[in-house]
């Protein structure tokens, strides 16, 4: 029978899920700094799924824990206390939402439980090498061909794609048109399949963090299209407010406070009131970003459509986390130039490698100059 988290209180469940995370998640993987590769989480991710954990925000009758808002930041409030990282979970957090609400019924009862299970792992085919922030311009291309679509084209920074057994890929279907942004299409497609090429990319801190994947007459089934054919930017827009709503969350810039706070202690800075009034900033606006990020994690539940007012979520979160590693190498002195994790008074941190992840913060997820034009012109209309 599933459980009604929503009917506990709000102690009893952090107390369950602290127990839980405390009881089950692998010590060695608490607070990396890194993409979490699948080989790594799939036992912890068996965990979840065996007690019907792995999609916290999921309806309950797909699967998922179906959380409201406020157990929803409970659990990830509990996360990030005990350092519990992300997995490689496009499936539940970006192209599942989108099978929901986009695909046909034969792709909901094939895809989602295999996302939910582990069997499929999913990376998103968005950006090219000129096709970033103006995703509009993207030039990959799939051409009807009998039953399938033949796809060919390049596509960039694709998040671990190198652990993926699947991605959504955005490809341009009709090239005749007058606006950029028709003429798109979002297909569903297997790794398997023959014409699929990866070249993996070393990032600033040293991890193969993304992939380059070249698609040379790659046939897709026509039943993989999702939504309707040229209309994909709708979808490509709406799955892009999942993900602006994944990486807004108060998680990165919480672990980031977690660190500077050891830094500090050990170094005595809470007596000195310059240092107190920044990190007493940086933490209420932490504090204020939870408390966005569950409306926006309310208005996913109640089946409601998110808006371009999402974006700020993403300019928010990640501008906070980059001036957080700011003041932790700051504050670290020497020792935060120094590679690798630095001892501090008995206290480990690795301050380097924290300032070196969060600088494509701004950046991917559309960055965040697109971000403030979004909220300009369709937010607070402004004129361009």
């Amino acid at each position: 029978m599933t459980r009604d988290y929503n009917a506990l209180t709000d102690d009893a469940f952090r107390a369950e899920v602290r127990a839980f995370f405390e009881a089950e998640y692998p010590p060695h993987l608490r607070y990396i700094l890194r993409r979490a590769r699948w080989d790594e989480m799939k036992a912890w991710w068996d965990i979840l799924y065996q007690k019907g954990w792995v999609a916290p925000v999921w309806p309950v009758e797909r699967g998922g824990m179906g959380l409201d808002a406020s157990k929803m930041l409970i659990y990830m409030e509990e996360m990030e206390r005990h350092g519990v990282v992300r997995p490689p979970d496009q499936g539940i957090t970006h192209i599942g939402p989108i099978i929901m609400r986009f695909g046909t019924e034969a792709q909901k009862e094939f895809y989602l439980p295999r996302a939910l299970s582990g069997e499929h792992i999913w990376c998103q085919g968005y950006s090219e090498p000129n096709s970033g922030s103006d995703l509009a311009s993207l030039r990959t291309s799939a051409v009807l061909d009998g039953d399938d679509y033949v796809i060919n084209g390049q596509k960039i920074w694709t998040s671990l794609a190198q652990d993926a057994t699947h991605c959504y890929v955005l490809t341009r279907t009709n090239p005749d048109t007058k606006k950029r942004q028709e003429g798109i299409s979002l297909f569903l497609v297997d790794f398997k399949t023959p014409g699929i090429t990866l070249r993996p990319i070393v990032n600033l801190a040293g991890h193969a963090e993304f992939c380059q994947v070249y698609y040379d007459n790659v046939r897709v089934p026509k039943q993989n299209l999702v939504g309707e054919l040229h209309m994909g930017w709708s979808v490509a827009k709406a799955l892009l407010s999942f993900e602006r709503l994944a990486i807004g969350s108060p998680r990165r810039p919480a672990y980031a406070l977690q660190r500077l706070e050891k830094v500090a202690s050990a170094r005595g800075l809470f007596a000195d009131q310059g240092f107190l009034d920044r990190y007493t900033a940086l933490k209420l606006d932490i504090e204020d970003l939870g408390s966005l990020y569950g409306r926006f994690v309310e208005q996913v539940k109640g089946g409601e459509s998110l808006g371009a007012d999402v974006s700020m979520l993403k300019i928010w979160s990640m501008d906070a986390w980059q001036r957080l590693t700011e003041l932790l190498m700051e504050v670290s002195a020497e020792e935060g130039v120094l590679d690798g994790i630095r001892d501090f008074g008995g206290v480990d941190v690795d301050v380097l490698t924290s300032f070196y992840v969060s600088r494509p913060g701004t950046i991917y997820g559309g960055s965040n100059e697109i971000q403030r034009n979004i909220m300009s012109r369709y937010v607070l209309k402004l004129p361009m």
